[in-house]
């Protein structure tokens, strides 16, 4: 058989993968179900586009599950599509050619804490919360929070980043090693718990943001970091947008190691009052947090309130009580579920984007007057500290204008950012959603990152339909 297509298919079009799930009934027995509800919830995406199931779900208990069943899929070429939480954005855990989804939920062990060198190795169904959870005893934590509490191998798939990436990074920056699953059933390793290495290519990297393409991820090697003596957060207010945009600019131009900075817009800060109950004024504010000594963080607090100053940022007040930094972070994580919550009835298109910190304020500036001037409701939220920031745009997705009308946003944003030279996406990925978009961006790049696809999978098993603006072959 063929690669499969990377264009939908109808129900008549999609292969007949029985003999395939009839060989895995074989094998996994009450592990596999063919239920039509679950296999929807599967297919379950996050936005707005539909819901595409696969033909059967099989929640594995190890690696060497996941192994048998990619082997199995295989023979028979049938697609295969990791499911950790089910909480991606552009459209990763669909199912548009039919065929396996494993549910790497229950793979959840933490495994090794090696306390004095800062790593621990899990499996990739264990959540970030869980997972700081387990370590609130040692003084140590997992840095990486992109709000939702998504697992480690779905976040390894994403390239997740989020709230503290200003300081810690993204995953691809805390990810020491691996361990995958091949599309010919092989269990391979990459990396090592050492901090570097200069043996070979650089295996990690490659299949950290694949979004599950290229392998499935079996185990994670991670860093970890100290808990900071004294964590301070606060909030401030500016008049416009552009002038919490330029106080962002300069707070990272002049080095200082903050730890969170986030920007929410005045629409955003009404759409978390209502919803957390909370009385902050409704004007563009930025949320910080400062980590360090209790001397350092006095000292990062003062320097941030010269320099909000000087763009018109005013009511700055900052704490470092526990309990009133958990309320205003919350308030942040349900950023989503507030902004969904002005529109009750529409769906909830999500999309970001990230730019050179140079070019912040214009790219947010000029994506807050088009929503403003299509008369759509788009609260902005944003990890402006390392120039990436989000829309929400709440569709009527029975109103033909509306889709189109947020469409066309989404479009002019992306291009925006990647004219600014910076990208369509800076932690949601590609998956159905940005494919369009991946010739603008990456141009004759995409013929080598194909090639690896087509070396790496030949029989196009993995996750197929995803970050690919184009069909792949074996020969790409």
């Amino acid at each position: 058989m063929s690669s499969l297509p990377n264009s939908i298919m109808n129900d008549s079009m999609k292969p007949d993968y029985s003999t395939a799930i009839a060989d895995l009934k074989i094998r996994f027995g009450q592990q596999l179900s063919t239920n039509t509800a679950v296999c929807e919830q599967h297919g379950h995406t996050m936005t707005w586009l539909a819901n595409q199931p696969p033909d059967a779900v099989l929640t594995v208990q190890d690696k060497h599950d996941v192994a048998a069943a990619v082997e199995i899929c295989n023979q028979h070429h049938m697609p295969v599509i990791a499911f950790g939480i089910g909480s991606s954005l552009e459209g990763q855990l669909n199912a548009p050619f039919g065929g396996l989804c494993i549910d790497m939920h229950a793979m959840d062990a933490i495994l090794q804490v090696n306390n004095e060198d800062l790593t621990v190795t899990v499996q990739p169904g264990v959540t970030r919360e869980q997972l700081n959870h387990y370590l609130r005893d040692t003084g140590l934590f997992f840095p990486i929070d992109p709000g939702a509490n998504a697992s480690i191998g779905g976040m390894v798939a994403t390239r997740a980043s989020g709230t503290n990436a200003v300081r810690y990074g993204t995953m691809k920056d805390v990810v020491l090693a691996l361990e995958v699953v091949t599309a010919n059933g092989d269990i391979v390793r990459t990396g090592t718990r050492a901090k570097k290495s200069a043996a070979g290519y650089d295996l990690t990297r490659l299949m950290i943001g694949s979004e599950g393409t290229l392998g499935i991820v079996t185990e994670i090697t991670l860093k970890l970091f100290g808990i900071s003596e004294c964590i301070g957060s606060g909030i401030c207010h500016f008049p416009t947008i552009e002038d919490a945009c330029q106080a962002v600019m300069l707070t990272i131009q002049m080095c200082l190691p903050i730890a969170r900075i986030e920007l929410l817009d005045a629409l955003q800060i009404k759409a978390c009052n209502q919803y957390d109950n909370l009385s902050l004024t409704e004007t563009p504010t930025l949320f910080v947090e400062f980590h360090g000594t209790e001397a350092s963080v006095q000292e990062q607090a003062q320097i941030f309130t010269e320099i909000i100053e000087e763009f018109g940022g005013k009511d700055f007040s900052w704490d470092t009580n526990e309990a009133e930094r958990k309320r205003l972070w919350q308030a942040r994580h349900n950023a989503y579920h507030a902004s969904s919550a002005l529109r009750p009835k529409a769906s909830a298109l999500s999309t970001d984007a990230c730019v050179p910190i140079s070019r912040l304020a214009e790219c947010v500036s000029e994506t807050a007057k088009d929503i403003e001037a299509s008369g759509m409701i788009g609260p902005i939220v944003g990890h402006v500290g390392d120039g990436n920031f989000h829309v929400l745009l709440l569709v009527d997705t029975d109103n033909p204008t509306e889709i189109a009308t947020a469409e066309d946003i989404i479009g002019r944003l992306a291009k925006r950012a990647i004219e600014m030279d910076g990208t369509c996406t800076g932690e949601h990925g590609i998956g159905q959603g940005k494919q369009k978009y991946m010739q603008q961006e990456h141009g004759n790049a995409l013929v080598l990152m194909q090639a690896i696809k087509a070396a790496l999978d030949p029989n196009n098993i993995l996750n197929p339909g995803k970050i690919w603006p184009h069909p792949i072959s074996a020969s790409a």
